[in-house]
């Protein structure tokens, strides 16, 4: 109850002027960029202004007060709630540029985790091929890819050009397997990570089998050009999808967390659908290049040219992953 009106008139016009200007400057500025302070402090004086008015209206002789007021909660508590439908609104540039890589890194530690379980199965790989050439028949799923290597340049190398629709097929093709073996790369988790770990493994004997094949048969530059353009996004892409795996299966074994798995599965989700979201958005552009730039080969397409582009992408998204999205810290 309100001893003295002018009292608690004079201590509360501070707040009320406070909340005016900065209703002021979301007027002026409506796109402009608040703190947390800031926001914090709109949301304080909204409040307080709100606890004032509930006060307030035991005086019925201060309507115009009232009504001023009153003006002011509603002004404040319609810019919070536009803020918050505009939060729950899905901006696909802001998620994509801004929410993934920020994902990324934060869960930084399941990638490295994928990228050491490729790269001790390419290992396996290159090493088994090096040691008896014959072992990449029962290593490689693919026949394309057991014949000679330098057969299989020459072949390339005199290939007509492919047709438009042929290409788009071709990338059709390579889209959706993509995707539909990264689903599997991360829904694999469940099997607390064992599924995962056996996929990227395997994944990576495969890789490592087909560079050294191609290194032992003099193709290195060939190989560079054809699988750096594409490979770049790809291969990062499907570690992503392992990444994604092997965050499914942290929350399932729960080493160090007294959460319910219920809770901690809730937990990962939202990362989860982020990641592999990342993962569709990367394997469409992998599966463009692919189709329409890897698979040609000098003389039309110089291999320098390839292997150059190659690398320009594969920079292009290391600093995408570990710079995109960065907040301003003080």
């Amino acid at each position: 109850m309100i001893i003295n009106l002018q009292s608690f008139i004079d201590k509360e016009q501070p707040v009320w002027d406070e909340l005016e200007a900065l209703l002021e400057r979301i007027g002026r500025e409506p796109f402009g960029s608040f703190n947390l302070e800031e926001l914090k402090q709109f949301h304080y004086l909204a409040e307080r202004t709100s606890a004032d008015l509930v006060q307030i209206r035991e005086f019925v002789t201060q309507t115009e007060l009232q009504t001023y007021l009153e003006s002011l909660v509603s002004r404040a508590f319609g810019e919070i709630q536009e803020k918050q439908a505009n939060s729950m609104r899905f901006r696909p540039l802001h998620w994509f540029f801004k929410v993934f890589p920020q994902t990324f890194r934060r869960r930084a530690r399941c990638f490295s985790l994928a990228l050491a379980i490729t790269a001790v199965g390419s290992l396996f790989g290159g090493g088994a091929v090096m040691f008896d050439p014959q072992a990449k028949a029962a290593l490689m799923p693919f026949s394309h890819l057991h014949g000679d290597p330098s057969e299989r340049v020459a072949k390339e190398e005199k290939q007509e050009d492919v047709s438009m629709e042929g290409k788009s097929t071709f990338s059709a093709h390579l889209m959706t397997h993509n995707t539909r073996v990264s689903i599997l790369l991360m829904a694999l988790g469940i099997s607390w990570g064992a599924g995962t770990i056996i996929l990227l493994f395997y994944n990576g004997v495969i890789l490592g089998a087909v560079i050294a094949d191609y290194l032992i048969a003099g193709e290195g530059v060939f190989l560079t050009g054809w699988l750096l353009p594409h490979g770049s996004v790809e291969i990062p892409a499907i570690l992503i999808a392992g990444q994604a795996g092997l965050l499914l299966a942290s929350a399932m074994v729960g080493w160090g967390n007294r959460l319910s798995m219920k809770m901690r599965l809730r937990a990962i989700l939202p990362d989860m659908v982020t990641l592999i979201g990342g993962v569709a958005c990367l394997l469409v552009w992998a599966g463009l290049v692919e189709s329409f730039f890897s698979q040609d080969h000098e003389p039309a397409l110089p291999y320098a040219v390839k292997i150059a582009v190659g690398s320009v992408e594969l920079v292009l998204l290391f600093a995408f992953l570990m710079f995109s999205g960065r907040e301003v810290r003080d």
